[in-house]
């Protein structure tokens, strides 16, 4: 880690796009299809030899938010980057009508989107909130990102001990109901952007924003979904160039969160600013915080595809309960022959839930996903369906690191994996703590079993079981 311290309407997007063209407040907007069948609304900004996918906070309406100087800023990377920007699902012009989803479903908008507008690499620079949605993709998807910018953002919101920072349950739950009652009042949203010239003017400014960009209801549950989120984990698992920037007396996001990240991300680089503010009207507050951006990506434009074999997946292990004495009892030929139906199986649901098989274990397979979501979910179908057969298996799920082998996969993600199956009963899926936090808001819903010492692994891990 390195540390050093210290409005024109947007021009056209893109004329190509997969899904019918929409015109508002002098913005292009098109929509990207995601993960569940969810419309993601997007437009890009001016012209460069990159790309920037800009993954903004809380909320954004793609119609009103020129008038905030937070997106207003991104003309001025025009000639530098070509700027990617959406409303984040649940909010804005994106669809509104089926929740918010989880932190995987809102990372992999990222990619729709990315894919819709032609991007094939791009530095994503996650804000606030969307910090943790640029941190998962970019340590998925390293061969898709050119570097990784976090600005006033964080691993973890909520409160712990290693942080000695973050919202508090005694804090969590006055603000949610603050933010449900007073939402639309222009008074909720003040509370993120600092220094208005004006504070009437601009909270009546602000008022409709809110009201437009999503309801009172799903704005608590937003900042509900927020406090859940938890990718601390992740954060060494990151290998592409990361600038991590922070206010020194940022009142929203502590800049202990900060030296966290940049402490933990390998190589990053850390810039600390004497500013007092997490959002500012200000536009001399944008230029110091554009200066680092774009010596950054300057710095990386043209450098290659990292080469590095790491990158981050979830890792799902599979055991046949008791396979000798199965194969003892019902013979040979027959056993082969259940193993050839039970690999087959596997082969069939991994592609239909996205995922890769990495070869078999003689009594169960190992496979790949890019997100705990699917791996979940081809463990579920692929144990429903080897049942009629007679054949019932262990699971384990674990997202962490590993290393691409050729065809094969190695690191410490897939010993974890591959302990955690060791650890489940039969007909159980078990997972790490860390794959429950990353599918919170999908409906997944989970049983606790308790802490678990896993044999060659560190610590002792706390795992849970997918309920039926």
């Amino acid at each position: 880690m390195s540390t050093s311290s210290g409005s024109t309407s947007p021009p056209p997007g893109p004329s190509a796009g997969p899904y019918p063209l929409c015109m508002g407040s002098d913005v292009e907007i098109r929509y990207a299809r995601s993960t569940g069948d969810i419309d993601i609304a997007y437009t890009v900004l001016g012209e460069g030899p990159v790309d920037l996918v800009y993954v903004s906070g809380f909320i954004t309406h793609l119609d009103l938010a020129w008038d905030l100087p937070h997106f207003d800023w991104l003309h001025q990377f025009d000639g530098v980057a070509r700027v990617i920007v959406f409303d984040k699902r649940g909010t804005g012009l994106s669809d509104r009508s089926l929740g918010f989803g989880s932190l995987e479903e809102r990372a992999d908008d990222i990619r729709a989107v990315m894919d819709a507008a032609g991007s094939e690499r791009a530095f994503v620079f996650g804000v606030s909130e969307g910090g943790p949605m640029a941190i998962l993709f970019a340590a998925t998807h390293p061969d898709r990102a050119h570097g990784l910018i976090l600005y006033g953002t964080a691993a973890r919101f909520a409160w712990s001990p290693d942080l000695g920072a973050g919202v508090t349950e005694e804090v969590a739950a006055p603000l949610l109901d603050f933010i449900e009652q007073r939402w639309g009042s222009g008074e909720v949203f003040s509370m993120f952007v600092q220094h208005a010239a004006d504070p009437v003017a601009t909270t009546r400014l602000i008022a409709r924003f809110e009201r437009n960009a999503c309801t009172p209801q799903m704005a608590r549950e937003i900042m509900e979904r927020n406090l859940e989120i938890d990718v601390r984990k992740l954060l060494p698992a990151i290998g592409v160039p990361t600038l991590v920037l922070h206010n020194s007396g940022d009142p929203v996001v502590d800049v202990r969160h900060a030296r966290y990240m940049a402490e933990r991300i390998p190589g990053a680089t850390y810039i600390e600013a004497p500013g007092d503010f997490h959002g500012s009207w200000r536009p001399e507050h944008f230029v110091l915080a554009s200066s680092p951006v774009l010596g950054f990506i300057s710095g990386q434009t043209g450098a290659p595809a990292p080469l590095s074999d790491r990158r981050l997946a979830t890792v799902v292990f599979t055991d046949i309960e008791a396979s000798t004495e199965s194969a003892a009892a019902v013979g040979d030929e027959r056993w082969r022959s259940m193993l050839d139906h039970h690999d087959r199986l596997a082969s069939r649901v991994a592609e239909r839930t996205g995922g890769r098989l990495v070869k078999g274990t003689g009594d169960g397979v190992l496979a790949t996903f890019d997100g705990p979501g699917r791996g979940i979910a081809f463990a579920r179908e692929f144990q429903q369906a080897l049942l009629p057969s007679g054949i019932r298996i262990r699971t384990g799920v674990h997202t962490g690191e590993i290393e691409m082998r050729g065809t094969d996969v190695s690191g410490v993600g897939v010993v974890i994996a591959r302990r955690i199956c060791d650890t489940a009963v039969p007909g159980e899926v078990l997972v790490s703590r860390t794959v429950k936090d990353l599918v919170a808001g999908s409906g997944i819903g989970f049983d606790d079993r308790g802490t678990h010492e896993l044999k060659g692994v560190p610590d002792e891990w706390q795992l849970f079981a997918v309920s039926p």
